[in-house]
Parts: C-alpha cells; sequence; structure tokens
C-alpha cells in the first residue's frame, strides 16, 4: 500500500524552507538576509516571501541587529518532548488562518492504519463544518477528503481500502461502482484540487489538496453551502498556495 508521492507547489516551497530554516540554525548567534541569500542561493524575492512565513508561524525571528535566529515554535517542534502538542497548536493555528483567508471550514487529514481520519478543523458560526451524517471512515468514495487520501495511495492500496468499506450510495451523485472511482482517482493530477459536489451530503460542496510528509498521506480541505459553490475553485486553490506551513510543521 505504498503512499504516491508526487511533487506540487507546497512541497518546492517546504524544500526552501527547510534549507533556510537548516541555514539559520547553524548561525546560533544570528544570520543576515544577505549571508541567507548566499547560502541558500535564493532570490531576494523568494527569500523574503519564505522569511514572512517562518516569522508568522514563528519558525524564526529577528533580533536586535537585525539577524535571524531561530524561533520559538521551531524549538518546539524540533524536541522529542512536546513534538505531538506543539505540532497540534502549530497546525490549529494555521488552519485558524486558512479558515479566515477562504472563507470557509477547513479539515487536517490523514489516512493513519488504513483508515481516513480528520484529525484536526478550524470552522465558525459564519463557517460551519460539514456534519458528519455518515462516519468519514466509511465514505471515502464520497468525499473530497477520502477521495484526495485514495488518490496519494498506490492501485493496490486503493483496491484494499474499497474492499473493506462499502460504496454506498449517499446522494444521488455519489459514485458507487469501483471500477469508474478507480478510473478517476488515477487520473488525478496531483497539483489539482480534488472536488465533491454534492456527493457526500446534499447542499454541501468540498474541496481537498494532498499534503505528504515522508510516507505519511493527509490532505487540507475545505467545505462551502452549495449556495457558495461559485467561490469553491478559487478558494481551493487559495487552500492549495498556502499550504506549505501545514507541510512544514509535518516535516520539521
Amino acid at each position: 500500500m505504498a503512499p504516491r508521492h508526487e511533487p506540487t507547489a507546497p512541497h518546492h516551497s517546504v524544500q526552501d524552507a527547510l534549507r533556510v530554516l537548516e541555514t539559520v540554525a547553524r548561525h546560533t548567534a544570528g544570520v543576515t538576509e544577505t549571508e541567507l541569500a548566499r547560502e541558500t542561493g535564493l532570490g531576494a524575492e523568494r527569500l523574503t516571501a519564505l522569511l514572512r512565513m517562518l516569522r508568522r508561524d514563528a519558525h524564526v525571528e529577528q533580533i536586535a541587529d537585525g539577524a535571524y535566529v531561530t524561533g520559538p515554535a521551531f524549538a518546539r517542534l524540533g524536541a522529542a518532548e512536546g513534538h505531538e502538542e506543539a505540532l497540534s497548536e502549530t497546525l490549529q493555528r494555521t488552519l485558524d488562518r486558512l479558515r479566515d483567508s477562504v472563507g470557509a471550514a477547513v479539515y487536517m487529514s490523514r489516512y493513519v492504519d488504513g483508515e481516513v481520519r480528520v484529525t484536526q478543523y478550524a470552522d465558525s458560526p459564519a463557517t460551519p463544518k460539514v456534519n458528519e451524517w455518515v462516519d468519514f471512515r466509511c465514505s471515502a468514495h464520497a468525499t473530497a477528503v477520502g477521495k484526495s487520501l485514495l488518490t496519494q495511495l498506490d492501485h493496490d492500496g486503493r483496491r484494499d481500502h474499497l474492499a473493506r468499506h462499502r460504496m454506498a450510495r449517499l446522494t444521488s451523485r455519489t459514485i458507487t461502482s469501483d471500477t469508474l472511482l478507480l478510473s478517476r482517482l488515477a487520473a488525478q493530477p496531483p497539483t489539482v484540487p480534488v472536488l465533491d459536489l454534492q456527493e457526500y451530503a446534499v447542499g454541501t460542496v468540498c474541496a481537498a489538496v494532498p499534503i505528504t510528509a515522508g510516507s505519511s498521506v493527509g490532505c487540507l480541505a475545505l467545505s462551502l453551502p452549495v449556495e457558495h459553490a461559485h467561490r469553491l475553485r478559487r478558494a481551493a486553490q487559495t487552500l492549495n498556495r498556502n499550504a506549505a506551513p501545514v507541510l512544514l510543521s509535518l516535516t520539521i
């Protein structure tokens, strides 16, 4: 059941951010932006954007002379003790920020021990989360979350999952043919968000983008009421562009 990882824009951003973090960490007394540019080989505009992201999430901070040192979030995530709590808190702050930027409930999901799990989410009265009327573990065929996670598995992994979970018809739009679903999953480009257009629940549309770190399989997703369906693709693109901080936190 090997994951099928392919590089996406957030992954490239994370690779660059890790280069910056590793360089900052080597300079315990601080390193200037000019020195960072020279040692990482990143252009000024790219480096400035990455430093802005790293500062916002407290992975780096500036000291009195303007040089950069590692920040408290990086230290907490890098420590063995309290790592999971630090990761959960960091991810929640990021999800809250994403919820506000896309104007939708946002979800973090993982594929763990052969099952779909929504591990964290950020909603609000104005952006309510999806009503889980059918257990997400049993409805991967109908949800954007489930389909995004399945696209990241190999063919045998997908077949194994579908063999363990019957593809029930949840709405008139639900795909219940494993042949059709497997064909669509295989054709799904890794850089294009997976959509759920009222396949899981009438009145709700969703989108999901892959988030993979190492051998783990995960995704970020959002949901909107169907009357806001016209915003779905743009919101999904925004979610994808801003997925790097989540992936970075999982990678550290």
